[in-house]
């Protein structure tokens, strides 16, 4: 038997990912994401366990700990085999609630047999961490790929505290209503003692759903969080709901954006890109909710129109590979490389690209030295939970220049209200504001507003993020 702790993280993925090296040597790194900066305030300086799936199929290591998240962590893989990998993660998760949560921008596939494989590896993971958790102790589980999860955990340990918080958007009841399956996912988040997601819509939806579909006493009573939340009563226990907006370690990247060797590099990008006048910036998982394929459109539109030049303006799109096995994201990936070299094509002067394309991801110095030497940010995503980027960017810059385009359909938008909001569905919008950005930098007006965004992200970082969570959940963190 484990040890068991009085803290357990629960995630799909552990913090680290087996890799293979060259030589068939295997060592833990990083794994990609940004779950684990986000929840370290919470895990910092006590003894406590993440369960998750280790990365590659198969593997079955023995706890262990790892420096990644501290070494009171002991860190427990789920192992899973690739079937299980189809169907539950790249199956259900991925082709299921993934576009169904994000407005059906691709057509969800519901499949019984990878649904039940679903099911299955979520009780896994329940059964995992109610072998390591203390009596009493509190279980913090995290995101759409195991919602079924707290239900399955309260039903095999009732003595747990129980929360779980999603981190993309909860859809509207008209479409969450498609979903099969959707009185299970239901009943799987009240087995929690709380529910948190980014915004009081996402909020409000997951309460009538629960009235509606499971017959549940609701009241929206508040429960002295920041934003109005509620209560959900079902079968003799109570639920709470309420919207915790997620965020960044904005000090972190301030220092960052602060240091002398981020600004020698920043020049550097800059040089590189040929010393133009202005700079826009992408950076997004190469992912068909980010909008990429929008912002482009209206870049090149402005090029095209003669708005914007391409001998002093020039964009660089950094996207992450991300999901690649998965058809829609192979589709997503053609369509974007067609459309940033057709751009380049019409407009491109030889050794001067229009758009600068990065289909990698970046290490942390040099995304923040891209941060500093971009001067507009284009964040534009059809639907997004939250989208930190956004706040990244804000809070690496070191004096009040430039600014933000930002999607209205993101989490973000409804704390960066100083941003140069936009509809992602309207080209014409999206041209227009990234034109304004570009003729108002340096104004009076643009540095009054990035200054408000800096702010508002220096005071919501994560670390009150998590404290807010923990704290409604009754475990104030250490």
């Amino acid at each position: 038997m484990p040890e068991t702790v009085g803290f357990v993280v629960v995630a799909n993925r552990l913090p680290v990912d087996l890799v293979t090296d060259d030589d068939g040597g295997q060592h833990w790194q990083a794994s990609p994401g940004g779950l684990v900066s986000a929840l370290a305030p919470a895990l910092a300086g006590q003894r406590a366990a993440w369960v998750g799936w280790p990365g590659v199929p198969d593997a079955a290591p023995e706890p262990f700990a790892d420096d990644t998240v501290g070494e009171d962590v002991t860190l427990h893989a789920v192992p899973l085999d690739a079937d299980e990998i189809a169907a539950h993660y790249e199956g259900a998760a991925n082709a299921t609630l993934w576009p169904l949560y994000h407005d059906l921008v691709v057509a969800p596939v519901y499949d019984r047999d990878r649904w039940e494989t679903h099911r299955a590896v979520n009780r896994r993971f329940a059964e995992a961490a109610a072998e390591v958790a203390a009596p009493g102790a509190t279980v913090w589980v995290q995101d759409y790929q195991l919602q079924l999860v707290p239900r399955m955990l309260r039903e095999l340990r009732p003595d747990l505290c129980i929360g779980f918080f999603l981190h993309i958007p909860f859809p509207p009841v008209e479409l969450f209503l498609q979903l099969p399956w959707r009185r299970e996912v239901v009943e799987g988040l009240l087995g929690a003692d709380l529910v948190g997601f980014h915004t009081p819509g996402g909020a409000a939806n997951f309460r009538w759903l629960a009235q509606r579909l499971c017959a549940a006493e609701v009241d929206d009573a508040p429960i002295g969080l920041r934003r109005a939340d509620g209560e959900i009563r079902l079968d003799g226990r109570t639920t709470r709901v309420g919207a915790f907006p997620i965020s960044i370690d904005s000090a972190a990247f301030a220092r960052r954006g602060a240091d002398p060797a981020t600004a020698e590099r920043a020049r550097a990008l800059r040089a590189e890109l040929g010393d133009p006048a202005t700079v826009l910036l992408g950076v997004d998982r190469l992912d068909y909710t980010k909008g990429i394929e929008v912002r482009l459109d209206a870049y090149g539109e402005l090029l095209d129109g003669g708005r914007l030049d391409p001998a002093t303006t020039v964009l660089v799109q950094v996207a992450t590979p991300s999901r690649e096995r998965v058809d829609a994201y192979r589709r997503t990936r053609e369509r974007v490389e067609r459309t940033v070299g057709r751009i380049n094509g019409d407009h491109a002067g030889i050794g001067r690209p229009a758009i600068h394309y990065v289909h990698r991801s970046l290490p942390p110095d040099e995304l923040a030295a891209l941060y500093l030497a971009a001067d507009v940010a284009l964040v534009t995503p059809l639907r997004d939970g939250m989208n930190l980027v956004a706040k990244e960017f804000v809070a690496t810059r070191t004096d009040d220049s430039g600014d933000l385009v930002l999607s209205e359909f993101t989490g973000a938008a409804e704390e960066l209200t100083a941003a140069r909001l936009v509809n992602p569905h309207d080209l014409d919008g999206v041209a227009a504001a990234i034109a304004d950005a570009v003729a108002g930098l340096g104004s009076e007006d643009s540095r009054r507003r990035v200054a408000e965004l800096a702010a508002q992200v220096a005071e919501h970082d994560v670390a009150r993020w998590s404290e807010a969570f923990l704290t409604a959940l009754g475990r104030p963190p250490a």
